[in-house]
């Protein structure tokens, strides 16, 4: 994977060509498959808008992360959040991990033209695609069609795609070649959540427990069970970065055996405190009152405190039933 930063460099400055393409929203039950298709033409980059009329878009997935090739084809290169990070080493061009979780197409909604980002009513989402030999008829670049990434709403809603002209709409391959997009099957397109747009599986082991505590979205954070309350992740590129840490225990600490009425103010008083149910249990008891944050939350923070995601760590297992991005 040779000379990735100038490939990267190509890809960034192609500048705002529009690519001949169809863009398409097709509802897969709680979700919004966003998808492409081309008459033959290889588009090389994608900026677009994507709102919903009703509700916010709570998470994003099915997408790649890094280069295409013929075993994982698609557009996981993503201009808007690849400097934050992915670390490319200058003599080499090699990039050290793609894996990162929060390495996403969605833009910073801080970035200019973007729309407000996850938990809002719109995002933007940037993708390119890199692969070698970098030439149409290269046997690992996208396809003709596929699937850019599906998106998880929070109620049944009409979705909408647009192009993001000044991140740069879609680019193909060949600069010079101009054609329109057609956005028909991508406007108001309705997709119907199911179970009121659960986040969670009904199957899940904690379904219940979740419905009975008012189905919090941070119980779908990937790592929410063990110690992560915010879902987000800290550190940097050149050490590492970890899911667990004092954010985290700030919530915790907020929480910390905050009793049930009648015996207090409940977890609800406290904003956020739910989160840190990492155990996602009940302590106490009737004589004294039960409470949702104790030493059993605690002991699974402790577990997992600042442990780096690889390469820099073993990283925390994203195993908790959901796949919501914050």
């Amino acid at each position: 994977m040779k000379r990735l930063s100038v490939l990267l460099a190509v890809l960034v400055l192609a500048g705002p060509t529009l690519a001949a393409v169809r863009i398409i929203v097709e509802p897969d039950g709680n979700t919004a498959a966003i998808k492409y298709e081309t008459d033959g033409e290889k588009v090389r980059a994608f900026a677009l808008d994507i709102t919903v009329d009703a509700g916010t878009i709570v998470g994003i997935s099915d997408f790649i992360r890094g280069e295409s090739t013929a075993e994982k084809p698609g557009y996981g290169i993503f201009p808007a959040n690849f400097s934050r990070y992915i670390t490319v080493d200058a003599d080499t061009g090699e990039v050290a991990a793609w894996d990162i979780d929060d390495y996403t197409p969605v833009a910073d909604p801080c970035d200019p033209g973007a729309l407000g980002g996850l938990g809002t009513d719109g995002i933007t989402i940037e993708m390119g695609a890199l692969y070698y030999p970098a030439n149409d008829n290269s046997p690992n670049a996208p396809g003709d069609s596929g699937t850019l990434c599906r998106l998880t709403l929070s109620t049944t809603a009409n979705v909408t795609v647009s192009l993001n002209e000044i991140r740069g709409g879609v680019v193909l391959t060949d600069p010079d070649v101009a054609a329109t997009v057609d956005l028909i099957q991508a406007s108001a397109l309705t997709v119907t959540t199911a179970s009121n747009g659960d986040l969670l599986a009904s199957s899940h082991p904690d379904y219940a427990e979740w419905v009975a505590v008012g189905k919090p979205a941070c119980w779908a954070y990937p790592r929410q069970c063990h110690g992560d309350a915010d879902g987000v992740a800290d550190g940097d590129a050149s050490t590492g970065y970890y899911y667990v840490g004092p954010r985290d225990l700030d919530v915790l600490v907020a929480a910390w055996q905050v009793k049930e009425p009648p015996f207090g103010p409940g977890i609800a008083s406290i904003e956020n405190g739910i989160c840190a149910d990492f155990a996602r249990d009940k302590e106490g008891d009737e004589a004294t009152g039960f409470y949702r944050v104790g030493m059993t939350d605690l002991n699974r923070l402790v577990a997992n405190w600042l442990v780096k995601e690889a390469p820099h760590g073993s990283g925390v297992r994203g195993d908790c039933g959901g796949g919501l991005v914050p």
